[in-house]
C-alpha cells in the first residue's frame, strides 16, 4: 500500500511533465530513489536516544546512575544491547525510500563522542562510513546532542555550539544542552542544521516554559544570523523540544507556521503540527501522546521548482518492533528502562524524519 502512496505522489510531483506519466508507474520505488532517475532522495531525521551513556564513571558530570555501581546497574552486557538496539533503529529509518538510509540524524541524549563512535560503527552502521559532529555541553546530566551523516550526501563546512542563557538564573548557576550548529553543502548545495534538546518540563510545564524560550530564541538569533548574508538560507531546525508544535516556544518565538499555505518568505514551517492535530505522538505519558521530536525548515525549501532539494513529507518511525505490545503501555515506545528496571527497549521516543526530493535530469522525446 505504500509503495502505491508513493508512486502516486510522484505522479503528482511530475504533473507538468505527464509523458513519464505511465513510464513511473513501472517503477519500483527503491529505484526512484537513485541518481538515475527522475528524484534524488535525502532522508533528515532526529532520535533521541535515550540515556545513551557509556559505563565509565566520569566525575565531571552526574552519570554516577549509569555505571555498574549505580541504580541502573548499568553494565558492559547492557551498553552493548543499548548500541544494537539504536543501530537498529537508525539503520531501518528511510531505507524503504532510499537504500542508504538515513542523510544526516540529530540525536539527543548522548553522554559523549564515545557512545556515537560506537555506534557508528556497530555492525549495522559501519558500512555506511557516517560521521559525527559533537560537542560536549556544561549539561548537569553530562547529556549532548550530536549529528551524525553520511559523507556521501552531507559534507561540513564549520560548526559550533549555541550556549543557551536560562532565565532567572545567572550564566554559571544552570546549564541545560547546548544547540548544535552546523553549516555544510547537501549534495553540493549550502544547508544550514541547528540539533535542540531544550530543556525538560520537570516542575511543570508552566513554570518550565520560560527555559524553552530561551532556547528557541537562540535558534531564531541565529536564524537572523544567518540572514544577514544569506537571506534565502535553507535552514533545518531538529530537536526534541520538550514542547509540542503548538506551544507557544515553537508558535510565538520561532514564529513556526503550521500551514505550508501559509508560509512566506523569513518563516519557519513546522510540517510535523499537521501531524500532531491527527493524535500522532512520539512520546506518550499516561495514555496521552506528545509530538516532541520536531524537524522544521526555511521557506526556501517549499519550492518545488527549484533545482535543489526540496521538501516533500514528514513521518513518525514507529515500527511494530519499537513498540510495546502487552500491557498496560501497550502502544507506546517501547523504553530501555522502566523506573531502575531495564526493559531492553529502544528508547522512550520514537524518531521523526522528513524526505528531501531534488529533481534529476529529464529527457523529453
Amino acid at each position: 500500500m505504500r509503495t502505491i502512496v508513493w508512486l502516486l505522489d510522484y505522479v503528482y510531483l511530475n504533473y507538468c511533465e505527464m509523458k513519464y506519466f505511465f513510464y513511473l508507474l513501472l517503477i519500483p520505488v527503491s529505484v526512484l530513489s537513485q541518481t538515475q532517475n527522475n528524484y534524488k532522495v535525502a532522508v533528515v531525521a532526529f532520535y533521541n536516544c535515550e540515556n545513551f551513556y557509556d559505563t565509565v564513571r566520569n566525575p565531571m558530570i552526574y552519570d554516577i546512575d549509569f555505571t555498574p555501581l549505580g541504580d541502573y546497574k548499568y553494565n558492559t552486557a547492557i551498553y552493548l544491547d543499548k548500541v544494537q538496539k539504536l543501530s537498529t533503529v537508525i539503520s531501518q529509518i528511510g531505507t524503504d525510500i532510499n537504500r542508504d538510509g538515513i542523510a544526516m540524524i540529530g540525536v539527543a541524549e548522548v553522554e559523549n563522542d564515545t557512545v556515537l563512535n560506537d555506534l557508528i560503527h556497530s555492525p549495522l552502521l559501519i558500512k555506511r562510513n557516517y560521521k559525527i559532529v559533537h560537542y560536549d555541553s556544561r549539561d548537569a546530566r553530562g547529556i549532548d546532542v550530536a549529528l551524525i551523516y553520511n559523507p556521501k550526501y552531507f559534507t561540513v563546512e564549520e560548526s559550533k555550539p549555541l550556549f543557551v542563557v536560562l532565565p532567572g538564573r545567572s550564566k554559571n548557576a544552570r546549564f541545560t544542552r547546548d544547540i548544535l550548529y552546523v553549516k555544510g553543502k547537501l549534495d553540493g548545495e549550502t544547508i544550514y542544521v541547528l540539533v535542540n534538546h531544550w530543556p525538560s518540563r520537570l516542575g511543570g510545564d508552566e513554570k518550565s516554559a520560560p527555559a524553552r524560550a530561551a532556547a528557541a530564541a537562540v535558534c531564531k538569533v541565529q536564524q537572523a544570523e544567518i540572514y544577514k548574508t544569506e537571506p534565502d538560507a535553507k535552514i533545518i531546525i531538529m530537536g526534541d523540544l520538550n514542547d509540542e508544535p503548538t506551544s507557544p516556544s515553537v508558535v510565538k518565538v520561532l514564529k513556526a507556521v503550521s500551514v505550508i499555505s501559509d508560509v512566506k518568505e523569513g518563516d519557519i514551517y513546522n510540517p510535523f503540527t499537521e501531524l500532531y492535530n491527527k493524535g500522532i505522538g512520539t512520546l506518550a505519558y499516561q495514555d496521552s501522546w506528545s509530538l516532541f521530536d520536531q524537524i522544521m525548515i526555511t521557506h526556501p525549501w517549499l519550492d518545488k521548482k527549484q533545482t535543489g532539494y526540496f521538501y516533500y513529507k514528514q513521518f513518525v518511525f514507529n515500527k511494530d518492533f519499537m513498540t510495546e505490545t502487552t500491557g498496560s503501555f501497550k502502544g507506546y515506545p517501547m523504553r530501555t528502562w522502566s523506573g531502575f528496571n531495564y526493559r531492553g527497549g529502544y528508547s522512550d521516543h520514537f524518531p521523526t524524519y522528513i524526505v528531501l526530493l531534488k529533481k534529476t535530469q529529464i529527457y523529453y522525446r
